[in-house]
C-alpha cells in the first residue's frame, strides 16, 4: 500500500477524518495541513486502516486525541 492510500480505512474512520479536517479548515488551517492533522487524529484513535477480523477487532477505541484539543487550546496556563 503506497503511502496515502486510505483504501483501508473503514467509511467511519473516512468520514471522522472528513469532520475534523472541515473543523480545522474552519479555524484557519490550511487544507494539506488540516487534512494531515485530521488523519493524524484518525490514526491515533484508530491505531491505523482497517484491521483484520472485521468490525468490533481488538481494542476499544480511543477518544482521547479528540477532546485534547479543545482541552490544549483553552488552557490558562500554557504560554
Amino acid at each position: 500500500m503506497p503511502r496515502g492510500d486510505k483504501s483501508k480505512y473503514t467509511d467511519k474512520e473516512k468520514r471522522q477524518a472528513e469532520h475534523i479536517e472541515e473543523g480545522y479548515e474552519e479555524r484557519g488551517v490550511p487544507e494539506q495541513e488540516a487534512e494531515r492533522r485530521a488523519w493524524a487524529t484518525v490514526n491515533k484513535v484508530h491505531g491505523g486502516g482497517e484491521k483484520r477480523g472485521g468490525g468490533g477487532f481488538g481494542k476499544a477505541e480511543n477518544h482521547e486525541p479528540m477532546r485534547k484539543g479543545g482541552r490544549t487550546s483553552h488552557d490558562r496556563t500554557r504560554g
